[in-house]
């Protein structure tokens, strides 16, 4: 709703500029409905554990060179959340930026920035926004045994890749007559498609 009202006040300073297409998307944008696509290629100290779920599914190679880096006190975490973005209206939109924070089981684990330019095509068309994450699970989760996270890291994908206990906080942007506005606070984005 506050996005709404950001729109119609920008919208006023628009209208004497030119460039009647930026307004077109800013409007649509605002429309939009965002989710977690997939998370891909998680990797736990190097080790990808896409399709584990306990130590005892890895190599004994692969278990000890997870639990080394535990030992070591890090226990370093990648990932490409894929953020789907789905326009329901008649016209394109776009994005500029986001700002995001990753959030597992209510935990913060991450936070970023990625300025890749998104368009998403109208008539429910649907634009994937990758995003790459890296974090520490041992410092982010500062006072959790070495067990919890290990399982907090082999299970952040369920079925399908859907990542089921992940949850992103993002703030998008849009460029409008060369300056960038914000969504003002952030969205919460989980598995199914909510709007803005």
């Amino acid at each position: 709703m506050k996005f709404r009202n950001l729109i119609i006040t920008v919208m006023v300073a628009v209208l004497s500029m030119p460039g009647c297409s930026m307004l077109e998307e800013m409007v649509s944008f605002s429309r939009c409905e965002f989710r977690l696509g997939s998370a891909e290629d998680i990797t736990l100290a190097g080790i990808n554990v896409q399709q584990v779920s306990s130590l005892s599914e890895l190599s004994l190679a692969d278990a000890a060179r997870i639990t080394g880096a535990l030992a070591s006190g890090t226990l370093p975490l990648s990932l490409t959340l894929n953020v789907d973005i789905k326009n329901p209206n008649q016209a394109r939109a776009s994005l500029n930026r986001l700002d995001w924070i990753m959030l597992i089981d209510d935990e913060q684990i991450a936070e970023g920035t990625t300025n890749q330019r998104i368009e998403i095509p109208p008539n429910d068309g649907i634009s994937t926004l990758p995003l790459f994450i890296e974090a520490d699970l041992k410092s982010a989760l500062s006072g959790k045994t070495g067990n919890a996270l290990l399982n907090f890291g082999l299970n952040l994908a369920g079925a399908g890749n859907q990542p089921t206990r992940i949850t992103l906080r993002a703030k998008p942007y849009v460029e409008v007559g060369g300056r960038s506005i914000s969504y003002p606070g952030y969205l919460d984005i989980q598995n199914e498609f909510t709007s803005n």
